[in-house]
């Protein structure tokens, strides 16, 4: 009873969590009513004189004030991390409603913004235990800060020396098919796990633990994997950036091929027989990484 008790309490910190979270995106992603406001074009971003800029700066202190007024500390944390995806967002609709030559980047931005804050939603839904500010996978990395902006500067790059390569319109949506693919693919995985999935390798079998084997976990071992590699190369593909469609592909191949066999090795000690015979069955869902050799 003692147990059930203070579970229910911490699954109501939880739910204000991603309540906040949620109005926080919004409020940010409201940035894209601006011209409405404004009664400019939706192309606002795209060549913003000094009335347009002047409204982004009072739109951004604005929410930040309401943030400060509406959440205490801990909450106002994680409210201004979703309220800058939410802006990130929202500037992204805006570039993406104009027919600018920053136009395939605003879908670049709405893909990256809604993958980092739907993994914190999805988290405080699915498993609220490991819920953290980490969640947003804003820190993920030194390696993945560096490679997000790697492309940024190839993109603005050749955008200045080859302006014509970043308006291939059939290949960008090609990219962002494949990035809609990829964070759908993730998240399913992860309402599919449940509880069973952590943004952390689990070194230590708790009593929920269980082998899930159903769904998409059907198809793949490992379709969060999947559908990360092929989201990352997607927002890559999206931006017409050759460079780093082939240093995307590599570094996350050799990436996710460490984390696979690092992974197995743990969940080979969990479930034994039962996780060998899976292994047997289906796939990684990665090319040419099959996982963790094991011994006859």
């Amino acid at each position: 009873m003692m147990a059930a008790a203070a579970a229910g309490p911490r699954r109501g910190r939880r739910g204000r969590e991603a309540r906040a979270s949620l109005a926080a995106f919004l409020l940010g992603a409201s940035v894209a009513a601006l011209p409405v406001a404004l009664g400019s074009p939706p192309s606002l971003l795209a060549a913003p004189g000094l009335r347009g800029r002047l409204a982004l700066a009072l739109h951004v202190a604005g929410v930040n004030a309401a943030l400060l007024l509406l959440y205490p500390r801990p909450l106002y944390k994680i409210a201004v991390r979703a309220c800058f995806l939410g802006f990130a967002f929202g500037c992204g609709l805006l570039l993406s409603a104009g027919r600018s030559a920053w136009r395939h980047f605003g879908w670049y931005m709405c893909s990256l913004s809604l993958f980092h804050y739907s993994e914190y939603l999805v988290t405080a839904i699915n498993n609220p235990r490991s819920l953290s500010l980490d969640s947003f996978l804003l820190n993920h990395s030194f390696e993945y800060n560096l490679a997000a902006l790697s492309s940024w500067v190839e993109f603005t790059l050749e955008k200045l020396l080859f302006p014509e390569l970043k308006q291939i319109t059939w290949l960008s949506t090609v990219g962002l098919l494949m990035v809609i693919f990829g964070d759908c693919l993730r998240k399913a995985a992860m309402l599919t796990a449940g509880s069973n999935f952590n943004h952390i390798v689990q070194n230590e079998k708790s009593d929920t633990h269980t082998l899930v084997t159903s769904g998409v976990y059907g198809w793949f071992r490992h379709p969060s994997y999947v559908g990360w590699f092929y989201w990352s190369i997607g927002t890559q593909v999206l931006l017409c950036n050759p460079i780093c469609v082939v240093g995307y592909a590599l570094a996350s191949w050799r990436f996710f091929r460490e984390r696979i066999e690092e992974e197995e090795i743990t969940l080979i000690h969990f479930f034994g027989e039962e996780y060998l015979e899976y292994k047997r069955k289906v796939p990684s869902g990665l090319p040419f990484i099959k996982g963790v050799k094991v011994e006859l």
